[in-house]
């Protein structure tokens, strides 16, 4: 056939009729059979598109999917840090349903050594153990010029224990007991440093609240615990320092929070000197009224006293009125430094500042009470160096406005203290603290005693 073929085209004739009639059947057939493979084509780009995009929404699906369930195990690891869970098995039988119970606290190691100049520090004195400013000895003279102490004690580790209860009604309710080992020796002989220096458990707070209502023995409302330095000693600028628990009856709204608080009269007896009684024989509760506004800047507080001293013996009674101001805050310089500071200012408040270094009134000699007035005050600045150190510098005074007529000029008319101290944190609430202590105490009369002291702990909070 392919001969065939050849021959034929061969001849002029025949080849023009074949273009004519065979090509043009050749050209369709060839154009028909490219359309179906370009439609065949086109079908199967359609298919992979469509595969693709539903590749894609998978991808999609499984991606959010996936960004879902870190959401959840991220409210699932976050969750117990700001809420514990209710616990499965009531840890009281008579506890309420809904309830958390928390546990908290630290041990801390004091060890010191103390100079003074004007006499020694008594054994089993309180100033031993941490800066009280009124127990600097003054006035030993000649025969007692002074001596150094070294003492430990593990006193002011603390423990406590709070609750959490969600009502149904939506109510907040809420319990906290603290305790600290500073009660003193249990026994004459296993209560002292010679064999098991075994100490009492103190009650330092106990209360419950409900919504904004405190019931209990708490820190005085008059006093603003967030603005105290951070010390090795136990208290620090004592002096300077509103520093009472009591019990009280609290209701706080905003920033606004007012109290009933314990009475207590702390008098001087007529030319006592440094003699300190305290009666509890008035029948109006402390009055007090607090404001505090807050911010990333830090916080600042003002809090009012209005009071009643009271003294009545026989046929003496007699009755005054008491009023102080306290302002104080924190003013944070940046991530690194802070400033911390409190002046407080009144009349007859001597018990409520400076761990009582002088006292709300004093006696004439025919029993009737006079005032005793005061200004006090201390600041600080905190640096930190970084997330293991960091450093404390403060100054503290008082000074106070004594009747000399009626109290003898054997009282205090002041004191003041510096600190500077460096907390090394190690581990994470493991912290090693050194603070030099520089205290001094006057009289009315001229005299005057001074304390150095290197003050040390370890402290680890849980």
């Amino acid at each position: 056939m392919t001969t065939r073929f050849a021959s034929i085209t061969r001849r002029p004739l025949a080849a023009a009729l074949f273009v004519a009639l065979i090509a043009p059947g050749m050209a369709f057939a060839q154009t028909a059979k490219e359309k179906a493979l370009e439609a065949r084509v086109a079908e199967l780009e359609r298919q992979v598109q469509l595969l693709l995009s539903s590749q894609q929404q998978q991808q999609t699906a499984i991606s959010d999917t996936q960004t879902q369930l870190t959401e959840v195990r991220t409210a699932q690891t976050q969750a117990p840090a700001a809420k514990p869970g209710i616990q499965q098995t009531p840890i009281s039988a008579g506890a309420g349903p809904n309830t958390r119970f928390t546990y908290g606290g630290f041990i801390k190691l004091d060890a010191s050594v103390t100079s003074t100049n004007d006499g020694d520090l008594a054994d089993g004195s309180v100033g031993r153990l941490f800066y009280v400013p009124k127990t600097i000895p003054v006035g030993g003279g000649a025969t007692n010029e002074g001596g150094a102490d070294t003492d430990f004690g593990a006193n002011f580790s603390r423990f406590w224990f709070a609750t959490d209860t969600d009502l149904d009604s939506g109510d907040k309710l809420k319990s906290y007991l603290e305790f600290d080992l500073f009660g003193g020796g249990s026994t004459a002989f296993t209560g002292n440093e010679v064999a098991t220096n075994t100490y009492a458990l103190t009650v330092r707070q106990a209360y419950v609240t409900w919504n904004n209502w405190l019931a209990g023995q708490a820190w005085s409302n008059f006093q603003d615990t967030a603005a105290l330095p951070d010390a090795v000693d136990f208290l620090g600028p004592s002096e300077g320092t509103v520093f009472v628990r009591q019990a009280q009856i609290r209701y706080t709204k905003g920033p606004w929070s007012f109290s009933a608080e314990n009475p207590q009269t702390v008098y001087t007896p007529y030319l006592g000197n440094m003699a300190q009684v305290a009666g509890d024989d008035g029948a109006m509760p402390d009055i007090t009224a607090r404001y505090q506004a807050k911010g990333t800047w830090g916080h600042f507080s003002v809090a009012g006293l209005a009071r009643q001293l009271k003294y009545q013996n026989g046929p003496a009674n007699s009755s005054e009125t008491g009023f102080g101001l306290s302002v104080s805050g924190k003013w944070n310089l940046g991530a690194s430094d802070d400033i911390r500071y409190m002046i407080t200012g009144g009349t007859g408040i001597g018990r409520y500042v400076g761990l009582a270094l002088n006292n709300d009134a004093v006696l004439d000699a025919n029993g009737d009470l006079e005032n005793i007035d005061l200004l006090a005050g201390f600041v600080g600045w905190r640096h930190v160096f970084s997330p293991k150190l960091r450093t404390n510098v403060f100054y503290s005074r008082a000074e106070y406005d004594n009747e000399v007529a009626l109290t003898g000029l054997g009282i205090t008319k002041g004191a003041q203290s510096a600190h500077v101290n460096l907390i090394y944190s190690p581990l994470p609430k493991l912290d090693l603290g050194a603070e030099l202590i520089w205290g001094k105490r006057e009289l009315e009369n001229g005299d005057s005693g001074e304390l150095n002291r290197l003050q040390t702990h370890v402290k680890y909070t849980f």
